[in-house]
């Protein structure tokens, strides 16, 4: 359904697009010859209806049109083989895979507009000069811009591609990194109820061989002993099972102070205050990783930096803090971080029922977690996970995706409004530059009208510069050995019929005087 609404759209466009284009060649050759209106429907009609199979054709039927241009029309461009470059050039270039052809076509006709010239053209290579610039400036111009975007188009897919291949693979290490705190929890679990099992099969041996039993309570005290060791076997089964799946793990040992102590001696800054004595094994296991962690990621990424540590427990909840200040020589280059051993962390919290958060403060980082004394693990579903992954900051290629993504957006944005800023930069010095020398070449009629023949040039009163821009037809035949000026005459520049002075100087005296008006003879 959804590819169907894409090529409906697309006809539309299509459509659009055609009957704009058949609009300008209607309204540029209004009045004027038939076979050109003909030739000029045909040409849009050729190249928007193959723009989307065969862009190669839908070019050269565009550039073919250009061959228009040096047929004489007067003092006439036809401006709509113009607008049919512009646009299916910019399309071809979308779409074709190769430039070859393109530069093959554009060749051929340039070189078919040179005989075409001559024969017709009633200005010669003049003509074929003016073709030129079109094909360059409207066919040319537009094809790169087309070929830049597609180019960046494929490099953005490329990267994107790329990226989430990388952040697929990030999931899968992540994923590893959370089976591997599981198995150091499962270490943990070992070792504390392992020796727990131990005494209690321990304590069931001394029973069966104490005295003042009878038979029944020592069968009972035998049942015991079995039972626990039974229990101490399956758990060791059990957790063997897990540490062929995980990778070989290192269980929690010893305590807070002394990982603490360890730290101060390797030269880390820290400040301290430890209070767990209320928190239960695991949940005293959970802060002795969030503290490891947090200092271990301060003697990877910044170095120097002074550490606050803070665990206080009450009857319900442990709390952990460990906050470092910006490291004062800033932080290691190239020391980028997988966050591996936060989202080993994080786990280890959710499976303790308490939260954790990992993000920036104040030029430092801060690793916190909140450690419920009797709390369930929180069930864990992809919202949650993705939730609590965005706690612990993106992972490197996630933030690689994002960033792609931005820049792709940003230049989108500034190839739009770039050069459409340029080009009203251009159009409005352009506009200032013509609205000053068109009224500084005024001359005022009175003026005009005092001048007389044999005058000297010095004693006139003239405009600091001439009219740049003065009317083509109406002018009448100079004086022989006269170097003629033009002025303005007073009349807008909007004006089709627009007018100028001219005065014809020999000798530095003004020999003729005229006034003469686009169109009149």
């Amino acid at each position: 359904m959804r590819e169907v609404t894409k090529r409906r759209w697309r006809v539309v466009l299509d459509v659009l697009l055609g009957l704009f284009l058949a609009f300008i060649v209607v309204a540029g050759t209004l009045g004027e010859r038939t076979w050109e209106l003909v030739a000029g429907l045909a040409v849009v009609a050729g190249s928007v209806a193959t723009a989307r199979r065969y862009p190669a054709v839908s070019l050269g039927v565009a550039l073919v049109g250009t061959l228009a241009v040096p047929f004489p029309y007067g003092d006439r461009v036809p401006v709509w083989t113009v607008f049919v470059l512009v646009a299916m050039s910019y399309q071809a270039a979308l779409r074709m895979t190769r430039a070859r052809p393109a530069v093959l076509t554009g060749a051929a006709v340039s070189l078919l507009g040179i005989p075409l010239s001559l024969l017709v053209a009633p200005d010669g290579l003049g003509d074929w000069g003016s073709m030129m610039a079109i094909l360059v400036f409207a066919g040319l111009s537009p094809w790169l811009l087309g070929r830049y975007v597609r180019v960046r188009g494929e490099l953005a897919r490329t990267g994107w591609r790329r990226a989430e291949e990388m952040e697929s693979r990030q999931r899968l290490v992540a994923d590893q990194a959370r089976l591997r705190e599981r198995a150091r929890i499962a270490s943990d679990m070992h070792d504390s109820l392992g020796h727990e099992l131990s005494l209690i099969a321990v304590r069931a041996a001394a029973l069966e061989v104490a005295g003042g039993l009878d038979d029944v309570q020592r069968d009972a005290a035998t049942q015991l002993r079995a039972g626990a060791a039974a229990a101490t076997e399956r758990l060791r089964e059990i957790i063997g099972v897990l540490r062929e799946d995980a990778a070989p793990v290192e269980p929690v040992q010893g305590d807070l102070g002394e990982l603490i102590s360890r730290a101060r001696a390797s030269g880390l800054l820290i400040e301290s205050t430890v209070d767990s004595s209320l928190a239960p094994p695991m949940v005293a296991r959970a802060a002795y990783r969030v503290v490891q962690e947090g200092l271990t990621n301060v003697a990877k990424h910044a170095p120097g930096a002074a550490v606050t540590v803070r665990v206080t427990s009450t009857d319900a909840r442990t709390s952990v803090c460990v906050v470092n200040v910006a490291p004062p020589a800033g932080p290691l280059p190239g020391a980028a971080s997988g966050r591996l051993g936060l989202i080993g962390l994080r786990e280890r919290v959710r499976l303790v029922g308490g939260t954790l958060r990992a993000e920036p403060r104040a030029g430092g980082f801060a690793v916190t977690a909140t450690l419920p004394h009797d709390a369930a693990p929180v069930e864990e579903t992809p919202e949650l996970r993705e939730a609590a992954d965005d706690a612990v900051g993106q992972s490197a290629s996630a933030q690689a995706l994002e960033s792609a993504r931005r820049d792709v957006r940003r230049n989108l944005i500034y190839a739009v409004t770039i050069p459409l800023a340029l080009f009203g930069v251009l159009l409005a010095v352009s506009g200032i530059a013509f609205l000053y020398q068109w009224n500084t070449s005024e001359l005022p009629g009175p003026v005009y009208d005092g001048m007389r023949p044999g005058q000297a040039r010095g004693g006139l009163a003239l405009p600091e510069r001439q009219r740049a821009a003065r009317p083509t037809r109406g002018e009448p035949a100079s004086p022989p050995g006269a170097v003629c000026e033009y002025y303005g005459a007073g009349r807008s520049f909007l004006n089709d019929d627009y007018a100028a002075y001219r005065l014809c100087f020999a000798d530095g005296k003004l020999v003729s005087k005229d006034w003469f008006a686009e169109g009149e003879e």
